[in-house]
Parts: structure tokens; sequence; C-alpha cells
């Protein structure tokens, strides 16, 4: 099985991921979803977790062989983060949403340094927005950002344009379209519903059923 649909597997075997087109989600944006993922709960299997740690650690190693920092998207993307730097002996920070309010003012946690090359973990890219707030921080303190990884990707054309546009190049190990050929295998969907959840993607902000 291909790594993309082990890894939807595994996000569904533990409930992280859960699809309902006939009751709809709804995300902090107001956006009607039939997806909600929720990666952080993979954290708490640790057959689950040691896999994922696994996965992203060996694409940073074999698609960026450079890199000298590894940086998590606070606060989602810290604890994948930290097990890949981990494994891989380099340096970790993590990035905020923006600067700390109090204190020294930080929106970089960590010392990075001009110049150094840095890979970017996320735990889930949608719009892509705040993996760009925290590329833009560390691009402002002077380092390369020469990737962007996630474990999960709803492959949203906007991000899609957003990261090309900015130079950015992006990997995940699985991703929406992979979610939904595993899910119709395993009857979780029905072919009639496929169309409904295809269609979403297209143009989440204005989906409705």
């Amino acid at each position: 099985m291909k790594r993309e649909l082990l890894v939807a597997e595994k996000l569904l075997q533990i409930n992280a991921v859960k699809l309902n087109s006939q009751n709809p989600f709804t995300w902090a944006s107001g956006w009607k979803s039939p997806i909600y993922c929720d990666n952080r709960k993979l954290l708490s299997y640790p057959h689950v977790r040691d896999f994922i740690k696994s996965e992203l650690t060996n694409l940073v190693f074999t698609e960026f062989p450079g890199a000298e920092v590894i940086a998590g998207v606070a606060t989602a993307g810290i604890p994948h983060g930290t097990l890949v730097a981990d494994l891989l002996s380099l340096p970790f920070i993590y990035v905020r949403s923006k600067p700390k309010e109090h204190g020294m003012g930080n929106q970089i946690e960590g010392v990075l340094e001009s110049g150094q090359e840095v890979v970017v973990i996320e735990d889930l890219i949608s719009t892509g927005k705040s993996s760009m707030q925290a590329i833009e921080a560390i691009r402002a303190a002077g380092a390369k950002v020469v990737g962007l990884v996630s474990v999960f990707n709803y492959g949203f054309t906007a991000a899609a344009n957003l990261f090309e546009q900015e130079g950015i190049r992006t990997l995940s190990l699985s991703h929406y379209n992979a979610l939904l050929d595993l899910a119709l295998e395993k009857q979780l969907i029905q072919s009639s519903e496929l169309n409904l959840l295809e269609k979403w993607r297209e143009n989440p902000e204005k989906w409705c059923q």
C-alpha cells in the first residue's frame, strides 16, 4: 500500500479524521465541511505516533538533506517538529502566529541564525495562511525556508497557488484524495457521496449540501 493510503488508514483507525457529508462540521473559520481532521489525536497512540514520526523524518531526510533547522508551527506542528528534529539530531525552533505581547516579544522561540536552511513542519495544511505566517517570520529573521512538510493536506488550490508563488516546496504524508479513495474502498462512504465530497474541496468557503 502506498504511503499516502497507509497514513490515511492510520488517521481513520484512531478517528483523527472524520467524514460526514450529511451532518457537516463547522470549522473555526465558519466554513461548513464534510471532513474534520484532528492530528493531535495521533500523539496519544504510541504506535501511530512512531509511524508518523518515522515517515516525516524519512521525508525530510531524503528530500531536504541540507536542512539545518526544523521549525514547528505553533501549536499543532510543535510536537511533530520536535520528534523529527530529535531523530535527525537537528536544532528545533517553533514559530508563533504573532509575536508575544510580553517578555521578549518573540515570535520565533529557540535559536535561529541568519542564513540557516529550515524545514517547516505542520500537522495539517488547509488554506496555507498559518504556514505562510511562520515562513515569513523565518525569512524576516534572515533564514531560508527550503521546504514545508505536513502530515495531511486538504489540497486546496488556493494553498497550492500560494506556496508556488512563494517558491515553497510542499510535501505531505497524505492528502484528501487518498483519504477519499480509502474511505470508499472500506465502505466508510458511499459512491453517491463521492461527488459531494469532491465538490467541497473545489470551493470550501461557499460549499453547502
